[in-house]
């Protein structure tokens, strides 16, 4: 079916809308107008119900905005009938007077009353300010579930993809819960606007039926029942689109639709029920009517038992046999086999050892997922990195207090970290009110250092509507595992994987590696430029422009070190990107006495070339060093030294003995394009 007319649709509801407020309608239109409207509000509120989260109605502020519009442009139109057709607009608003009046004036406008005080005072107020807060809880939270995406993604959990997909779906939530507060307003005018135009109606019917001619009591009877038809017809509506406004800013900590979610969570401890239905007949002991109390305590009853007894029924299903763990009953004859005693003497490369209480973490017979983390957290260094991580052993360890790990590389520990199963390391944001802090567990975020609490569960909520970061136990531990692998990469690349990334490019471009290894450079030289590569943070990926700069300088130019330089130069495009932001690089330069300095004090050997400069000078470079490094991180996280093309690989020698971590680039490693700027300048 072809349904193309609906496209301007919403464009033409617009124009009728406004259209209401100026041409009179016949009353069989205005009735058709009066019901379309109940249904639409009723509609929109059903929806509100059946959604998981708000921004599956994310068009709602743009709707409420729409249907403020069309009650108005209906009360206007109404009043309009009213006062021009001696009381009468239509059966609706008829019908809904008789209905509600029932011959009695002062009944109808109690009633009227209380639903507009209901709608302005319980469901408006709080709807309004729960958009609020979660307007400026959604934006004031932006930076810190920005970093948890990026730490999400550095880990592996997630592709660059699901990240984008992600971080677009936290700037439509914060443009939907800005709009949600403006919009709130919307109804809250309405409310007013109602009382306003239902007290002006009344009024100027009273004076009509006085200039037409007319008693009094049946002016009254005529326009009252009229306006109050009227006014509730403008304010049914309403408060369904009121109701429906409060059930979209409260959506926010729901999984499900609100129907799965009120069952299950209702549902989810019978004991509750059946404290409610033993207190209940209680109640008949000061007074209460016996049959309808025992027959919700009954029902109370029944229901909280066979929920009761659902539940113990699940849980022995869910029970398995514990696993039989076949034991070795000698030491002795196990190693007798030489077999046995040589499988000692491995290392592993990378290696992970856990407190007990951190086993259900690492066991995927309990549900833990690390080692899925673990293997997208290897693909994701491939694709960043050009290198893959070797295989990591888990094993518990007694040594350890329980809630430890140790993260081993090559037999030894390199890091020690705490967590805290079922809770949250949450990461206060930089500006917190008192008022909206989280008490916890003070401890430091273990991969980047940073002041940190551990929060249980039930606290979840409350630190999320605060702005906090929250990190579970096992993205805390992949996050420091992939911080450390990433700074001792180096250390990881074997001579054995050299040989595997070499033969995975031989299959795309087997000339280049036939021409070049082992005819020009061997794979121990090979090895040691791509070590010297990773470990300033320069990814290997592209072997194929690393391979024919090789091929190009090493038969002249036998030290690695200089080898490294020229491949770091072909790389240009890659440190660029590596190390920019925005086409723009922020950077601390080197000043011409110092690297004047440098070059003169260079002594070139058979072995490699190495600096003489005096202890004094030394310590004044690394002290300017500090003192600009300092300053730069003010500005940005990670600093970043320029220097020329000669004196960088002897300046970055130098600098690592005190501050290994900073990045030292030359002009020859960045892109002509790139825009360079100069926070500072080191001086001695």
């Amino acid at each position: 079916m072809n349904l193309k007319f609906l496209n301007n649709s919403v464009s033409l509801f617009v124009i009728v809308i406004v259209s209401l407020l100026i041409v009179p309608l016949p009353t069989p239109i205005l009735d058709f107008m009066f019901i379309l409207n109940l249904a639409l509000s009723l509609i929109i509120l059903l929806i509100t119900m059946y959604i998981s989260e708000p921004l599956e109605f994310s068009i709602y502020p743009s709707l409420l905005l729409l249907t403020t519009l069309l009650r108005l442009g209906l009360s206007v139109s109404s009043t309009r009938s009213i006062l021009t057709n001696s009381g009468y607009a239509g059966e609706v608003i008829k019908t809904f007077g008789d209905f509600v009046i029932r011959g009695n004036v002062v009944v109808g406008l109690v009633i009227f009353f209380i639903i507009v005080l209901v709608q302005f005072l319980v469901i408006t107020k709080g709807a309004e300010r729960v958009a609020e807060v979660s307007a400026r809880f959604t934006l004031d939270a932006m930076p810190g579930k920005q970093m948890a995406i990026d730490a999400d993604l550095s880990s592996g959990l997630i592709d660059e993809q699901e990240s984008r997909i992600r971080r677009e779906k936290i700037q439509r939530e914060a443009d939907f819960f800005g709009s949600m507060d403006g919009a709130s307003k919307f109804v809250k005018g309405d409310a007013i606007m109602s009382i306003i135009i239902t007290l002006i109606t009344f009024i100027g019917g009273i004076a009509v039926g006085f200039i037409e001619g007319g008693d009094f009591s049946s002016i009254m009877s005529k326009y009252s029942s009229a306006t109050v038809g009227d006014g509730l017809m403008s304010q049914i509506p309403a408060l369904l689109i009121s109701i429906a406004t409060g059930m979209v800013v409260t959506r926010t900590a729901s999984k499900a639709n609100l129907n799965t979610e009120v069952i299950k969570q209702f549902t989810s401890q019978p004991r509750v029920l059946l404290i409610a239905a033993i207190t209940l007949p209680f109640l008949i002991f000061i007074g209460f009517p016996p049959l309808q109390v025992l027959i919700l305590s009954g029902l109370l009853l029944t229901l909280g038992l066979t929920l009761s007894r659902k539940g113990r029924l699940a849980l022995a299903e869910a029970e398995e046999p514990p696993p039989v763990v076949e034991e070795i009953t000698s030491e002795v004859s196990f190693y007798r086999d030489m077999e046995n005693v040589y499988g000692l003497l491995s290392v592993d490369a990378i290696g992970i050892e856990v407190g007990y209480s951190l086993l259900p973490l690492v066991d995927e017979k309990s549900g833990g997922n690390f080692l899925d983390r673990v293997v997208m957290l290897r693909k994701q260094f491939a694709d960043d990195m050009g290198m893959v991580i070797p295989s990591i052993r888990l094993k518990d360890s007694s040594s350890l207090n329980p809630n430890q790990y140790e993260i081993l590389l090559r037999g030894e520990s390199i890091a020690v970290g705490e967590v805290l199963v079922d809770h949250y390391l949450a990461l206060a944001p930089e500006e917190i009110a008192p008022e909206n802090a989280v008490d916890g567990i003070e401890t430091i975020e273990p991969a980047f250092g940073m002041p940190a609490i551990w929060i249980s569960d039930d606290k979840k909520l409350r630190a999320e509507m605060a702005g906090y970061t929250l990190i579970d136990p096992t993205s805390v531990i992949i996050t420091h595992l992939s911080e450390l692998i990433g700074r001792h990469a180096h250390e990881l690349l074997s001579r054995g994987e050299v040989k595997n990334i070499v033969e995975n490019l031989k299959r795309f471009n087997p000339g280049i590696v036939e021409d070049t290894i082992p005819a020009i450079v061997s794979y121990s030289e090979l090895q040691r430029v791509l070590k010297n590569l990773l470990k300033e943070g320069v990814p290997i990926i592209d072997m194929e422009t690393i391979l024919e700069t090789l091929s190009d300088y090493a038969p002249t130019v036998k030290d690695s070190d200089m080898l490294t330089e020229y491949v770091r130069q072909a790389l240009r495009r890659t440190i660029t990107r590596k190390f920019s932001s925005g086409g723009q690089i922020k950077v601390i330069t080197l000043d011409n006495a110092i690297e004047d300095s440098i070059i003169r004090s260079i002594k070139r050997t058979e072995g490699g070339a190495y600096l003489t400069l005096e202890p004094d000078i030394i310590q004044k470079i690394v002290a300017a060093t500090k003192e600009q490094t300092d300053k730069m991180r003010k500005l940005v996280s990670d600093p970043i030294i320029l220097t020329s093309p000669v004196v960088r690989i002897y300046y970055k020698k130098l600098i690592d003995q005190f501050y290994p971590n900073i990045a030292v680039l030359s002009f020859n490693d960045l892109d002509p394009a790139v825009q360079i700027q100069s926070l500072g300048v080191i001086k001695i």
